[in-house]
């Protein structure tokens, strides 16, 4: 179901249902020093980073609850506009390249995937992220997207979060301080943890944008009301045999990034 207001979004093949391994945390406090919500008179504005690779669940649930404050002014950007294949072959496309990506932003956001180690060393998307990060009011990640931040020297001296896989081991090496914790802010900085804390960090930052009541009413729109068949979201709700399952599959993405951190 769409929020009134979203910009059409291209995907192919259809998204299936999911369900969520954890509830949205109460809203947080806001900060002093966070910026200030952005004008309700203008549209909020936003570019979301592609590349090959990324996981799209950590782009399309923020996606979902932030597509609404930006009509016409939500860009997917890549390093040329066209058709960008994600993680398990869901097709997304690129409205931008890096040269035509809007240079003044609200949002700046990067997902994370399986391409992230090769990302962490792509020279020309690190250099785009820290120009647009220059001038951006927010700048945020899902899951290992934060290490692509960190790789462009974004998070050095932020606390952050990643997938937990990755967090406390390679964040440090970026110069971020590892949070276990479903999303963190820091300043303008704004960081989830693994794939479906995209969806929290969207109505998170939604209520930063437009505040409390819109975040409140964007969740009940989309019945964001997770009740998950098995509790086994994180390592300790999982147990032994099944982290020793998950971290079989991440090996490479464990492996590859802390090599590119270390690069």
């Amino acid at each position: 179901m769409r929020l009134s207001g979203l910009e059409p979004f291209v995907l192919t093949p259809e998204i299936p249902f999911v369900t969520l391994a954890a509830p949205l945390r109460p809203a947080l406090a806001v900060a002093a020093d966070e910026p200030v919500p952005i004008p309700p008179d203008r549209p909020v504005r936003i570019a979301m980073l592609v590349y090959p690779g990324l996981t799209a669940l950590d782009l399309v649930g923020p996606q979902t609850f932030l597509a609404g404050l930006a009509p016409g002014s939500l860009h997917l950007v890549g390093a040329e506009a066209g058709p960008v294949t994600s993680d398990t072959g869901l097709v997304l496309v690129a409205a931008h390249g890096f040269a035509t990506c809007p240079a003044d932003l609200d949002v700046l956001f990067v997902p994370g995937g399986d391409g992230t180690p090769a990302q962490m060393g792509n020279a020309p998307l690190l250099a785009f992220l820290r120009d647009r990060a220059a001038r951006a009011v927010w700048i945020a990640s899902v899951c290992t997207g934060s290490l692509i931040l960190g790789a462009a020297g974004l998070l050095r001296g932020y606390r952050a979060t990643s997938h937990w896989s990755v967090r406390d081991a390679v964040l440090p090496l970026l110069g971020a301080e590892p949070v276990a914790e479903r999303v963190v802010f820091d300043r303008n900085r704004v960081t989830a943890a693994g794939v479906s804390a995209g969806l929290d960090l969207g109505l998170a930052l939604a209520a930063r944008l437009r505040g409390e009541a819109y975040a409140r009413t964007a969740q009940l729109v989309a019945e964001y009301a997770p009740a998950p068949p098995f509790s086994a979201g994180t390592p300790v709700e999982a147990g032994p045999a099944t982290v020793r399952a998950a971290e079989a599959i991440l090996a490479p993405l464990v492996t590859e990034s802390e090599a590119a951190a270390r690069t």
